[in-house]
């Protein structure tokens, strides 16, 4: 028998893809996704730079920007990691798997890294004391807008007018307040009363007169290692004068200053207790009722010998020429060479990732006062470089005018003897 023919049995043909508006769409979305995970990245790889320089300072280049960013920024630098883990997840979450979990893991790593600094320096902000604002931290990013009260001059030493920024307390019960006189950063060539501002306003609106003054900068033609120290006594002295027009007890006038200010206030506090020290017209000053220093340079030899942030500079500028040169110039102006039993209360304050100022130098100035029997204080502030008070709102900031503020209006003042009173 002939078997039936069979025939194959044909498929319809397969719909052709759609090529139209589903690849149009699909388009944007690739590129979106890739660039969130661009974007991403970046965000993560310097929230992370910072955090990672934070915690190890010693790593080149990013050693020396973390602690700054990291120790005065911790929650914004947090913010900006929880943004590259967020773009992170976007991007992974659109199908870029790998690389968004990768970046998201990192970004959260540096968020947690962030909050951790925050956390620590808060514990600090609430052992000293301080009310802390959570509005400053988010945006007081740098110095406030603020004004002195008022502008004086108080002396010309060879003509030249240095002026004082008064910031007073609002008038009370009559009784009169506490005062400082603040000298200002600049390693002593540069800047001027200006940045004493911020901190200026919060002590007088919390009852302490604060005297921001300007000094004579030291300039490649001029060392001022025995003019500066005598501008700060000069301004001391005629606070003193002017005390009942500013209404503050002349027997409660402090000395400080940041940096290159707190080395000139305590080396002329130490002097003028020694009784080694006068104004430019040859008056004697009392000393002061005590003395603070926000990060000290404390052996101007050692300054020059560090080289760090422009201090070499600095101390030759001042000095007018190298240890070599000078060496009782660098001894004169530095404060641990006249460490002795009888000078004024001494408060020490310095960050604990300081370069310029390193912590060991202020501690050891510290323990060196306290073995002679003066009466001090040292605070080492946690993930602080130098100047962090320049970021007005930063939690350390907050701790540190609450530490100056305690150490002013609590516990005994020093007469002008130096003695206790």
């Amino acid at each position: 028998m002939t078997s039936p023919m069979t025939y194959p049995v044909l498929a319809p043909p397969a719909p052709r893809a759609r090529r139209g508006p589903d690849r149009r769409r699909s388009r944007p979305v690739r590129v979106l996704r890739t660039l969130s995970a661009l974007a991403a990245s970046v965000l993560a790889f310097l929230a992370v730079a910072i955090v990672l320089g934070a915690y190890v300072p010693a790593i080149p280049k990013i050693g020396v920007i973390g602690p700054v960013l990291g120790g005065q920024y911790p929650f914004h630098v947090a913010l900006l990691a929880v943004l590259a883990a967020t773009l992170a997840a976007l991007a992974w979450a659109g199908g870029t798997v790998r690389w968004g979990r990768a970046v998201a893991v990192v970004g959260a790593a540096a968020a947690v890294g962030a909050l951790a600094i925050g956390g620590v320096q808060l514990q600090a902000a609430r052992s000293a004391g301080a009310d802390v604002s959570w509005g400053e931290v988010a945006g007081g990013l740098g110095y406030p807008d603020v004004q002195p009260d008022t502008t004086a001059t108080f002396a010309r030493p060879d003509g030249e007018a240095l002026d004082v920024d008064a910031y007073l307390p609002a008038g009370g019960a009559g009784e009169a307040a506490p005062a400082v006189v603040l000298a200002h950063a600049g390693g002593f060539h540069t800047f001027d009363k200006g940045d004493l501002r911020g901190t200026g306003r919060w002590l007088a609106d919390h009852g302490v007169a604060v005297f921001a003054v300007d000094y004579r900068l030291a300039r490649a033609d001029r060392p001022t290692w025995d003019k500066a120290p005598q501008d700060l006594a000069s301004a001391l002295a005629w606070v003193r004068e002017h005390a009942d027009e500013y209404g503050v007890d002349p027997a409660q006038v402090s000395l400080g200053g940041m940096s290159a200010g707190g080395t000139l206030a305590l080396n002329a506090a130490y002097r003028l207790q020694e009784g080694t020290l006068a104004t430019a017209d040859g008056d004697a000053v009392g000393p002061p009722a005590s003395v603070i220093g926000f990060y000290p340079g404390t052996d101007v030899a050692g300054m020059w010998e560090d080289d760090v942030a422009g201090t070499r500079e600095a101390a030759e500028l001042f000095t007018g020429g190298t240890p070599q040169d000078h060496p009782d110039r660098y001894r004169e102006v530095s404060p641990t060479a006249a460490v002795g039993p009888g000078l004024p209360r001494t408060l020490l304050v310095v960050g604990d990732r300081d370069r310029s100022a390193r912590p060991g130098t202020v501690t050891g100035l510290g323990d060196a006062l306290a073995a002679q029997g003066v009466d001090t204080r040292v605070e080492v502030l946690p993930y602080a470089e130098h100047a962090f008070d320049d970021a007005y709102g930063s939690l350390t900031s907050q701790a540190s005018r609450q530490i100056l503020l305690d150490f002013l209006t609590d516990g005994e003042i020093t007469g002008q003897d130096g003695g206790r009173g």
